[in-house]
């Protein structure tokens, strides 16, 4: 017999979504670099008889730690050595203040508002906003030992050692990551056609969108270092430009509703094989003798992949870059220092960021709080715009940090200062990495004990610290949730429902261009591409919504049909595509501009509520036109925003 959860004592949804593990497997290689790269600085300083300079130099390496999240080793520089000169910046900006009262409070503030600026531009910038600000808090807040330039010397030094260890196998593993990438995109690939005409195709649907998003980074990235054709760079992005049409074949064969045979997922992945090796020459794939049309899509599509796989040398001036080929450097720094500059949303967050941390300063300057730099850390943490809801952070901050301060207790408690420190240190390092993965919560609980004794060294406070750091960390989260989140109405809507309006825009773009004579099938590929990119990241925005109470996380719930029916639609666009292709009927152009006035009133209709709307759906019965699919997600769209 089941057992039921009284009403009153059942948890609310949005609370067990925050409280909910991710997934995630255990990267060793990060693990052995974070107890290493944590623990080396605190023995050499322990053997010099100067542990202070080995906790500073190990609180270094934890922000290069925190930041070494990127698999090709060429961004690893960007993501690990851009913070780490800001980081220096910051920790000399805060140390120049230290003990100054009000101008303090300024500096910090100001800081607050450049940091929160540029962590809008991106995931580098997002760092790199975090360590300055997180270094000038420290620096404000703390009593740092030797000479002003020594404190950023040695911090960076830290994060510069992560750096280091990071790139010792990049002369034997030099494109690994990217071809790894290209060949986990091909194999996920070859679930998506294993699932064809199953409950399981919507779900990998999306794996195979993140995996494509994903691997056009890696490779993109990796080429904006080159100013020339790079061959293996050419022959990677060909690969993946070839697995494109391999993916628009597949929601044609999932309409059939019957499963493909087994031997086409097969030869889909002996192509990841071949991509992995860097093999070349003939390649026998075994493949089914079609029986339909889409069935000859997928064979052409596939026999046209293990061309482009096996051949060595593709002709670098006939590809496409499908997302666009990186700008150089010159001209993305001007473009984001102009965007920062100008953008509505970049002044908001800095303000927002600012205004928090100035209460924060304002409050521990008038109040006394000991060692009160943690509220201000507590506040950098949980305003930090790509980790999700600031609600959902706040919460999870002040959980995470309950469960770090009983290990950071056990610690302080038990072992003894000195050269136990080094490999207890080594320990909870490890366990940086290997928790990140599994939510924002866990990587506090993991963090929160590592600066906390790296915190003692420096002060020599022992469990004195436990309580203080427990209060400052709860009112820092305080003031996160009322001024950086209630105080600020920006409701649902205005985060989410203007860029699903802008993707439902799209999707009719979508629709006109996929049967217009005049476009060219790589604009197809990168209209598509560009718009299932949009559509995973609008996908994550709402679970993000789906982790806040009512009436957000409400209102998450109940659009989150319209976000899986628009995906719908593009997929049956892409399908009846295949189908014209392979010969059947093309649409009229009245068809054509009918389902896409009707996607733009739905895009336009999303601009102007927050709120499910009524509208007709207005289109005619069944007709056997290539677009009925299309006809019908549109349809059952629009059905989804008219719930009356």
């Amino acid at each position: 017999m089941s057992r039921e959860f009284p009403i009153g004592l059942t948890p609310p949804d949005w609370l067990v979504r925050n409280l909910k593990p991710q997934r995630a497997p255990v990267n060793r290689a990060a693990t052995a670099r974070a107890a290493v790269a944590l623990s080396l600085p605190l023995a050499i300083g322990l053997a010099h008889d100067q542990p202070a300079y080995g906790a500073l130099a190990s609180m270094g390496a934890l922000s290069g730690v925190i930041g070494d999240t990127a698999d090709a080793y060429r961004m690893r520089i960007f993501n690990i050595a851009v913070p780490q000169f800001f980081g220096a910046i910051g920790v000399t900006i805060g140390a120049a203040v230290f003990g100054h009262g009000w101008a303090a409070v300024a500096a910090v503030t100001g800081v607050a508002l450049i940091s929160g600026m540029i962590s809008s531009i991106g995931a580098v910038a997002s760092v790199t906003g975090l360590l300055l600000l997180l270094n000038c808090v420290i620096g404000a807040g703390l009593p740092l030992p030797g000479a002003w330039w020594l404190a950023p010397l040695l911090m960076s030094g830290g994060g510069l050692l992560v750096l280091a260890l990071t790139l010792l196998a990049w002369p034997l593993r030099s494109g690994v990551p990217e071809r790894s990438a290209v060949a986990g995109t091909y194999r996920t690939v070859a679930d998506l056609l294993a699932a064809s005409g199953t409950d399981d195709y919507e779900r990998i649907r999306l794996a195979v969108t993140q995996s494509l998003n994903e691997s056009y980074d890696i490779v993109l990235a990796r080429r904006a270092f080159h100013h020339g054709r790079s061959p293996d760079l050419v022959r990677l992005l060909a690969q993946l430009n070839a697995v494109t049409p391999v993916v628009e074949a597949a929601p044609a064969a999932h309409q059939r509703g019957v499963p493909l045979p087994a031997g086409i997922a097969a030869a889909v992945r002996r192509l990841a094989e071949t991509v992995e090796t860097g093999g070349t020459g003939p390649l026998e794939l075994r493949l089914p003798t079609p029986a339909d049309e889409t069935g000859r899509a997928v064979d052409h599509a596939l026999r046209h992949a293990a061309d482009v796989v096996t051949e060595r040398s593709p002709d670098p001036h006939a590809l496409d870059d499908r997302l666009g080929r990186p700008a150089a450097l010159r001209v993305r720094t001007a473009r984001a220092t102009r965007n920062v500059l100008l953008s509505a949303a970049s002044w908001r967050y800095g303000t927002r960021l600012a205004l928090c941390i100035g209460l924060g300063q304002v409050l521990v300057s008038t109040v006394a709080v000991p060692r009160s730099y943690w509220v201000a850390l507590t506040i950098t943490f949980v305003m930090k715009p790509d980790y999700g809801s600031v609600f959902s952070r706040a919460l999870l901050r002040a959980l995470g940090t309950v469960a770090g301060l009983v290990v950071a207790a056990a610690v302080l408690t038990v072992v003894p200062r000195g050269w136990w420190d080094v490999p207890v240190l080594m320990l909870l390092a490890a366990l940086i990495p290997a928790l990140t993965p599994r939510g924002y919560g866990y990587q506090t609980a993991a963090i929160t004990p590592v600066i906390l004794l790296l915190s003692d060294i420096l002060n020599h406070q022992g469990t004195g610290l436990i309580v203080p750091r427990l209060v400052d960390s709860l009112i820092g989260c305080a003031i996160a949730l009322v001024a950086g989140y209630l105080l600020w109405p920006e409701s649902w809507h205005a985060r989410v429902g203007d860029r699903l309006a802008d993707a439902v825009a799209d999707t009719a773009g979508y629709v006109e261009l996929a049967f217009g004579d005049a476009a060219e099938p790589a604009a197809r590929a990168r209209s598509r591409r560009r718009l299932y990119r949009d559509l995973s990241s609008i996908r994550t925005e709402f679970q993000r919504a789906l982790t806040e109470p009512p009436p957000n996380g409400r209102r998450a719930a109940a659009w989150m049909p319209l976000v899986v029916a628009v995906e719908r639609i593009v997929d049956a666009t892409t399908a009846a595509r295949v189908r014209v292709k392979q010969g059947a009927t093309e649409p009229s152009a009245v068809e054509i501009s009918t389902i896409a006035r009707q996607l733009r009133e739905l895009s336009e209709g999303l601009r102007e509520t927050d709120v499910l709307f009524a509208v007709r759906t207005g289109l005619t019965g069944p007709s056997e036109s290539v677009l009925e699919p299309v006809r019908q997600e549109v349809a059952a769209a629009r059905a989804i925003a008219s719930p009356h």
